[in-house]
C-alpha cells in the first residue's frame, strides 16, 4: 500500500532564496529589527545575527576556507552555533555537525572522513574540553587548519571567538557577497553522519534546496510565523534542531531560544518570562514536564505547538498533553537524515492517531510499505518503509555502494524502518528491520510491544529488544523504568501474557532507573543489548 501527497507550491524557499545563505540574507532584510535569538542574557536581532554572520563567513575566507569546504561544528546549542551555521553558509562552506556526546576519536573519526577545513567547538561542556578531546584522540586531521573556540577556556592552538571574527576584511566580506550570490539550491549545502547506533555512521550529503525544503515544510506544518518564539531543546547537529530548529525560524522570523542541555526548570521558567510559543521535543520531555511537581507555579499559557515523533508514544501521554498543557496544535512527524520529515499528522487528528502513527504523507512525498519482493503490503500488514520526495538525500558521502543498496536511480529510498498503514491511511512505525526478532518464526517487533507494555499503569518507559535462546532462536527481553507503585518483573510478564500472543511476550523483564539514550533523545539498544549480554538470559 502506498500514499501519497501533492507537490509544495507556496512552500517552496522559491528562485529569490535559492540557498540557505540567501534566505538568511533575505530574513534580515524581512525582520530587521525582530529579535532572532535570546541566549542567557544576551539578544540580536536579525540584522545583528546576519552581519555576525557575514564577519564570521569572511573570517573563514580569511583563513582559507574555499567554496565547497566543510566545516564541522561540535557544541551545544547556542547563539555562537547559529552564526557559526549561517556564516559558513554564506562562504559557500559546508555544514558538519558532530554529536556533543561523542568522546575525541568518534568526533576525529567524523572530521577526518569529512575532510573538515575549520572547526568551531567548545571548551567547558559536561566537563569536558573538546579541543583536549580531539588533540588526544590519535587520529590525525591533515585538512583541520582552524579550530575556533565558541564558548569556553583558551586551550591548544584553538582561537577564541572574537580573536576568529577579528580576521575579516573588508576584502574577505566582498568575497562573502560573491559567494553567496554563486550559491545555487543544487549545491551542497550539510553533511549529517547518522547516528551509528547499529553501525558506522554514515555521512547523509544534502543540498541547500532539499534542506531548505524542510525548513519550509515544517513552517508549513505548524504554522511558525514571525510572532513565535521557540525554546530549543532539541540539539543543533541533528536534524531536527538544525533544520526544523533554526532554519525553520529564520525562514519565518521567529525567535529562537537555544538550550544546551534540557532542564525542566529552566525550560518551565523561560516560558512563562519569554512568553514562548514553540516547545517541540522526545516524549520524555513532555513527561517530565507533565510530572514536574511546580509545574503549576509557572504561567505557560502561551504555549502553541507541540511536536513529537516516536514509535512508542503513550496514548496517555498525548491526552495528557491536550487536557493539561495549553498547546493548541499538536503533532506527530516521522523523519530520518536521509529525507527530512516524511509524514505527520494533522491538526484535527485524535489522540489515538497522534500517540499510535505518524500521520500522513507531507506534501511531495510518497510513502509505501513493501514486502519482501518489493510489492505493496497489505493494509494492516507490516512491512519495510520506502519513500521518495523533495528532501531525500543526494546520496552517502564517498559511498557509492551504500547509496546504491538504499536509493534506487528513480528516488526511491529505502528506509531500512519497519511499518503498516491502518484503516485510515495513517502511517505507524514498527521498529527497525535491524530490531526486529525472530521467536519460535514469529516476526516480533519492539515498538509494537513496547507500545502495548505503555498500557502497563507500572510502565512509565521501555525498550524492548531481542536476547538469544537455545529452543526459540531469540526471544524478548524488556527493560522498564517504571512509575511507581513499581509492579515485580514477574507482575509485568504475567500482564503481558494476558495481552499478547506467546511469542511477543518477553521472558524477561529488568526493571532499570533510565532508559540510555543518544544525545538526540532515542534509546540506545546497542547499550541494552551490551547490558543484557552480561545476564545469563539463556
Amino acid at each position: 500500500m502506498s500514499i501519497t501527497e501533492a507537490d509544495m507550491s507556496d512552500d517552496d524557499p522559491g528562485p529569490d532564496r535559492p540557498s540557505i545563505a540567501a534566505m538568511a540574507a533575505s530574513a534580515a532584510e524581512r525582520f530587521p529589527d525582530r529579535t532572532a535569538v535570546v541566549d542567557g542574557g544576551k539578544r540580536v536581532s536579525y540584522r545583528e545575527l546576519y552581519e555576525e554572520a557575514r564577519r564570521f563567513g569572511a573570517a573563514l575566507v580569511a583563513s582559507g576556507v574555499e567554496p565547497g569546504d566543510r566545516v564541522g561544528i561540535w557544541a551545544f546549542n547556542s547563539r555562537e552555533w547559529i552564526v557559526a551555521l549561517l556564516g559558513l553558509q554564506q562562504a559557500g562552506a559546508v555544514l558538519v555537525p558532530v554529536n556533543t556526546r561523542f568522546k575525541g576519536r568518534e568526533a576525529a573519526g567524523i572530521l577526518h572522513r569529512a575532510g573538515a577545513k575549520a572547526l568551531v567547538t567548545v571548551t567547558d561542556f559536561l566537563g569536558n574540553d573538546y579541543v583536549e578531546m580531539l588533540a588526544g584522540a590519535g587520529v590525525a586531521l591533515p585538512d583541520l587548519r582552524t579550530t575556533v573556540i565558541a564558548r569556553g577556556r583558551p586551550s591548544g592552538t584553538g582561537v577564541p571567538w572574537d580573536a576568529f571574527l577579528a580576521r575579516a576584511t573588508g576584502e574577505a566580506l566582498a568575497e562573502v557577497d560573491r559567494r553567496r550570490a554563486a550559491l545555487g539550491s543544487g549545491d551542497t549545502s550539510d553533511i549529517l553522519f547518522t547516528s551509528g547506533t547499529t553501525g558506522e555512521p554514515k555521512g547523509v550529503v544534502m543540498t541547500h534546496g532539499r534542506t531548505m525544503r524542510v525548513a519550509t515544510d515544517w513552517v508549513a506544518m505548524t504554522g511558525l510565523s514571525e510572532g513565535d518564539r521557540y525554546v530549543m531543546v532539541n540539539p543543533y547537529f541533528h536534524m531536527f534542531g538544525f533544520k526544523a530548529g533554526i532554519l525553520a525560524c529564520v525562514s519565518a522570523g521567529a525567535t529562537m531560544y537555544p538550550q544546551a542541555v534540557l532542564d525542566v526548570d529552566t525550560v518551565l521558567g523561560l516560558v512563562a518570562e519569554e512568553k514562548a510559543t514553540v516547545l517541540p521535543g522526545a516524549p520524555t520531555m513532555y513527561h517530565a514536564i507533565l510530572e514536574h511537581p511546580d509545574r503549576d507555579r509557572y504561567d505557560l499559557s502561551s504555549l502553541r505547538v507541540a511536536v513529537t515523533g516516536a514509535a512508542d508514544i503513550p496514548v496517555e501521554l498525548i491526552r495528557r498533553i491536550r487536557d493539561e498543557l495549553p498547546f493548541q496544535v499538536i503533532v506527530a512527524g516521522y523523519g530520518l537524515t536521509e529525507a527530512g520529515t516524511a509524514s505527520s499528522t494533522g491538526p484535527g487528528d485524535a489522540p489515538e492517531t497522534i500517540a499510535t502513527t505518524v500521520g500522513r504523507a507531507r506534501p511531495g512525498f510518497e510513502i509505501r510499505v513493501v514486502d519482501g519482493a518489493g510489492e505493496d503490503a497489505a493494509k494492516g500488514e507490516v512491512g519495510e518503509i520506502v519513500l521518495r520526495g523533495p528532501t531525500v538525500m543526494a546520496g552517502y558521502l564517498d559511498d557509492p555502494d551504500a547509496t546504491a543498496e538504499v536509493l534506487s536511480p528513480d528516488g526511491w529510498l529505502r528506509t531500512g524502518d519497519l511499518g503498516r498503514f491502518d484503516e485510515g491511511g495513517c502511517l505507524s512505525i514498527a521498529g527497525r528491520s535491524k530490531d526486529m526478532f525472530i521467536v519460535g518464526g514469529f516476526n516480533a517487533y519492539p515498538a509494537e510491544i513496547e507500545a502495548m507494555l505503555l498500557e502497563h499503569p507500572g510502565v512509565r518507559e521501555v525498550a524492548v529488544i531481542g536476547v538469544p535462546d537455545a529452543r526459540l532462536g531469540q526471544i524478548g527481553m524488556a527493560f522498564v523504568v517504571p512509575r511507581p507503585p513499581a509492579p515485580s518483573a514477574d507482575e509485568v510478564i504475567a500482564w503481558c501474557r494476558e495481552r499478547m500472543a506467546n511469542y511477543k511476550v518477553p521472558r524477561f523483564v529488568e526493571l532499570i532507573e533510565e532508559l540510555p539514550l543518544t544525545a538526540s533523545g532515542k534509546v540506545l539498544k546497542t547499550a541494552l543489548q551490551e547490558r543484557a549480554s552480561t545476564r545469563a538470559v539463556t
